[in-house]
């Protein structure tokens, strides 16, 4: 077999082997253990607050509109729970900058929109993760509140 065929069949045995390589899982983990990191400690917003799902919250005096994030970020080397709260805290820090812009105090309403289907809960997140990457999307409703 000539050089040229043989890499043209090594190219194309390689190919192949990609779908069984993909992986893309769905996974919930919790809102408040990726909160609580170090690097969300840091890093979060204390004048915005935030609420999942079905939070109780104060009632808003003005409703500034649904916002959504999605983010990715590199997993390799990661556990899959590392790279998803860090991507999560990524989406979460863009929903508080979009309340900022916006002139709001507040994100109700936190969903999951992973892959455009949403998941509504007040203490998990959906993340997808694959191989190499990690990704979060959230929608939220940007609020300016009432009394405390």
């Amino acid at each position: 077999m000539n050089r040229t065929a043989a890499l043209t069949l090594i190219a194309t045995i390689v190919t192949a082997s990609f779908p069984a390589l993909a992986r893309d899982e769905r996974l919930m983990f919790p809102v408040g253990a990726a909160l609580g990191t170090a690097a969300a400690q840091e890093k979060l917003d204390r004048g915005v607050k935030l609420y999942f799902g079905e939070q109780k919250h104060p009632k808003p005096v003005a409703n500034l509109g649904e916002w959504a994030t999605n983010k990715k970020t590199n997993a390799f080397n990661k556990s899959d729970q590392e790279a998803c709260e860090w991507v999560f805290l990524s989406a979460v820090l863009e929903l508080q900058e979009r309340a900022r812009k916006q002139g709001g105090d507040a994100v109700i309403n936190i969903k999951s929109n992973y892959k455009n289907t949403e998941t509504n809960s007040n203490t998990e997140y959906m993340c997808g993760a694959g191989n190499i990457m990690a990704g979060v999307a959230l929608k939220g409703t940007v609020v300016k509140l009432g009394a405390k």
